[in-house]
Formats: C-alpha cells, structure tokens, sequence
C-alpha cells in the first residue's frame, strides 16, 4: 500500500477503476449544481488542473496503490496559507479494495506529509453522514468530528449534509500512520 502524485500516463488505469466502481462512488461524488459553467471533464485536463493547483500551493493530488496497481486516490485541497494553515482531504477508493485497510492507511500517509513536510496546521475531512465506510477512516485515523454543515457540498445532484472532522499538528502525536497502526494492532 502507497501513495504518489497523480501522473498523466495513470490515464488508462485510472479510467479502468472509475468506470468500474461509478455505480459505487456516485452516491459520494461532488456534482455541479444547476447553472454552474460546464466541469472540465478530460483524463488530461484534470492532471493540468492538479498540477497548476500543486505549484500554486492549493492543493495535491496523490494516487492511491496497492500491489503496484492504482486503487484510488486522496487529494489535499483549498489549502490555506498565511495564519490558518490548513487543507481539506478527499478520498475514493476502488471497491475490490474496500476493508482492507488501504483507505485509512493512504490518508494517513498523505496527512503524515502535509503536517511533516508542507507544514500544515490542520486537517479537515467532509463526510456525509450515510457514508459509514468513510466515516470510519476519519474515526480510526483520530480526526475528531467538530459538528454538522446542513447542505454543504453538491453531491449526487443535490445539496448533502456533512459530518466535519479535523485533526492538527498537536494531535498526532509521532505521526497519523504509527498512531492508526498503534490502535489498530496492524
């Protein structure tokens, strides 16, 4: 299990995994609502995006692995700078992979980074509450969930609550990934 930035020649492998597991994500996928100008909706023109956003310091795509293969992915975004400090993660992952520990285990690594070597402050996760399977990454990993946002994001076609968690630089301890592998037994 592993995490790496996002590369264009993941092209082929990530389309293989989204179209297998659409059905799966949907229920979870951020939609555009009604009016919004049109997504950008290329392989390629996403990798772009993510790469302007990591070298303007507003986010970084990682792809998730496990056996060598592409699983998934979990994304650092809306970094914020200055007295803040902080960044949202978001996280899919393939289904033939669920419940094996690979989720918490790439979050964990990212969230190792961004507090480690980028010098983030905080962490937040944006969960929505039917989401059990996901609410459990940001429990195991020991986000501390800080409330409920009515109608936070567009998902699925409408606008969803969200269960908020966060975790900061003074809440890890020696690291996200020892302390899930300590309370875990992994």
């Amino acid at each position: 299990m592993g995490v790496r930035p996002l590369r264009r020649r993941d092209k082929t492998a990530w389309r293989i995994v989204r179209t297998r597991n659409q059905d799966w994500l949907r229920a979870w996928e951020a939609t555009l609502p009604p009016g919004s100008a049109p997504a950008t909706s290329t392989f390629s023109s996403m990798v772009r995006e993510s790469r302007r956003s990591a070298r303007r310091g507003q986010g970084m795509p990682f792809v998730t692995t496990y056996d060598d293969r592409l699983v998934g992915q979990v994304t650092v975004s809306s970094i914020t700078w200055g007295s803040a400090r902080w960044a949202g993660l978001g996280y899919w992952v393939d289904r033939q992979v669920a419940g094996l520990g690979v989720t918490p285990t790439a979050v964990a690594l990212v969230a190792d980074h961004c507090f480690r070597t980028v010098g983030l402050h905080r962490l937040e996760i944006a969960v929505r509450p039917e989401n059990v399977a996901s609410l459990r990454v940001a429990e195991k990993l020991g986000f501390r969930q800080e409330g409920r946002a009515p109608r936070y994001l567009h998902i699925d076609g409408g606008w969803r609550d969200h269960v908020l968690f966060a975790l900061t630089l003074e809440e890890v301890g020696r690291g996200v990934l020892e302390e899930y592998l300590r309370r875990t037994g992994v």
